[in-house]
């Protein structure tokens, strides 16, 4: 589209997917909290810290996710039944009052994993919430670029919480009344109420949108059989058992279920893997994880107009999707070689940097990944299920997620285990016992990432099974 036919539609549409994106950026901000605290929740008690467990950070994580899984299941339907306007904003009430209380949750792991889940039941809204609106204000040729648009919040919500949180989190507040990650959940929460501000008075759906001009509105529905709005055809329920009946929702399920989890683990895992690979926590790691989050947006922008590319040379929209998908899902396979780029030994004060580029294209990948595959729902499904579709598929990733964490969990700890058990046979102290340590538990993470590395392809492969070609859904 040119500059002077864009003028001549209008541009309001992207107002309402910089409502969304902002909404993301606070999601991930305030979800991203807890795995910057990890290093310090894992001292001992007499040095300031929790005396937290990988396996206590794990149950943590994997109950948030559970929950937040579970809640997008039914997210999905609540949200097609109330609208995005209201569905949106009683998600975020919820998540940030439950991420302030996190701040008074105590020391316990499982204190703080029960305010963590409930945090996670509002967390849930967020995206089939935004998926839907996308579904309601964008034609199919423009909404992977919009879903990349605000997809890509979530990196910047991460890099937000990569230079925020230690800088909270390590600073003496009010005289150590208040301890500093306590100050990091009560100040991220907060800023979500802000946005909720701007939702109430921007946004609308198109056909209530007073804003929108009839160009523009013609224009997001061109590409429809009718005009109908997204409240409007709510009115058509479809029961949810029903879906399970298609494979474009298995397909889709089966990518969310492969895929979200990887996501998961470099969010909440990266930087306890920075520390045991580089030594590096707290102020260290802000900048290094700013790069990483920072680089996963531009995956996230340029991977949802990506399609675009082959759809202008005249390639029919999901075969220029799954297309677009098969190249992106090759990129990943680079993480094999983290722990090979590293190793200190090897790359000396390089092998940080060398990890980090590698790991910046898995997360890069990651992002052009999900903006494509969240915009498969509204390719082929009608938009009064498309909240529905994507609200089962994050069931799916998010119990794909909680595997991922309680294998990342279960796999450091028992490495770590094995290296604590050579120490006392060695008689090793100090520095040299903590090296060996360290040592056993890089071999966990390499693991980890080849996991990572190879999801992609697989869930390709899968999905371009179950459908070959594109299928749209008509009898709903």
């Amino acid at each position: 589209m040119n500059k002077s036919t864009a003028e001549k539609i209008g541009n309001y549409r992207w107002t309402i997917v910089a409502l969304l994106f902002f909404a993301t950026t606070i999601n991930y901000m305030d979800r991203q909290v807890i795995g910057y605290l990890k290093p310090l929740f894992s001292r001992p008690l007499t040095e300031g810290g929790l005396a937290w467990t990988n396996t206590d950070f794990a149950l943590v994580t994997s109950l948030f996710t559970g929950f937040y899984a579970l809640m997008t299941f039914f997210a999905g339907f609540v949200i097609d039944k109330i609208g995005t306007k209201l569905g949106l904003a009683l998600s975020l009430i919820i998540w940030s009052v439950f991420g302030i209380l996190n701040a008074f949750a105590g020391s316990v792991a499982m204190v703080h994993a029960a305010v963590r889940s409930l945090f996670g039941i509002g967390e849930a809204g967020n995206f089939p919430a935004s998926i839907k609106t996308i579904a309601n204000w964008f034609p199919k040729k423009e909404r992977a670029l919009a879903t990349g648009i605000f997809n890509s919040g979530a990196n910047v919500g991460a890099m937000i919480a990569s230079l925020a949180v230690p800088a909270i989190a390590y600073t003496v507040w009010f005289n150590g009344a208040i301890k500093g990650w306590q100050m990091a959940f009560i100040l991220t929460g907060a800023v979500g109420l802000l946005w909720l501000i701007f939702w109430i008075w921007l946004y609308e759906t198109p056909a209530k949108q007073k804003h929108l001009s009839k160009a523009e509105y013609d224009y997001i529905h061109a590409d429809e059989a009718a005009i109908v709005s997204s409240d409007e055809e709510i009115a058509t329920k479809v029961p949810w058992y029903r879906l399970f009946a298609y494979k474009q929702t298995w397909a889709f399920v089966f990518g969310k279920f492969m895929t979200d989890g990887i996501w998961w683990f470099l969010l909440f895992w990266l930087p306890d893997f920075m520390k045991q690979q580089f030594n590096m926590e707290g102020h260290a790691i802000m900048i290094p994880l700013f790069v990483v989050y920072g680089v996963a947006i531009i995956g996230s922008v340029s991977g949802g107009g990506f399609p675009m590319f082959f759809m202008n040379k005249g390639m029919e929209v999901y075969k220029a999707r799954m297309t677009a998908m098969l190249l992106i899902a090759i990129l990943p396979l680079a993480l094999v070689l983290t722990p090979y780029f590293g190793n200190v030994q090897h790359f000396g004060n390089n092998a940080s940097v060398l990890a980090l580029i590698v790991i910046c294209i898995g997360a890069a990948a990651h992002q052009a990944w999900s903006a494509n595959l969240f915009t498969t729902v509204s390719d082929m499904f009608p938009k009064k299920t498309v909240g529905s579709v994507t609200g089962i598929g994050g069931l799916a990733g998010g119990i794909g997620g909680v595997l991922v964490q309680q294998i990342a969990g279960r796999l450091t700890d028992h490495f770590k285990g094995i290296g604590e058990t050579a120490v006392a046979a060695q008689h090793l102290v100090g520095k040299s016992a903590e090296a060996l340590v360290q040592c056993h538990v890089q071999r966990a993470y390499g693991i980890m990432f080849g996991i990572c590395a190879s999801a992609y392809l697989i869930a390709w492969v899968v999905m371009k099974v179950l459908v070959p070609k594109h299928k749209p859904i008509t009898d709903l």
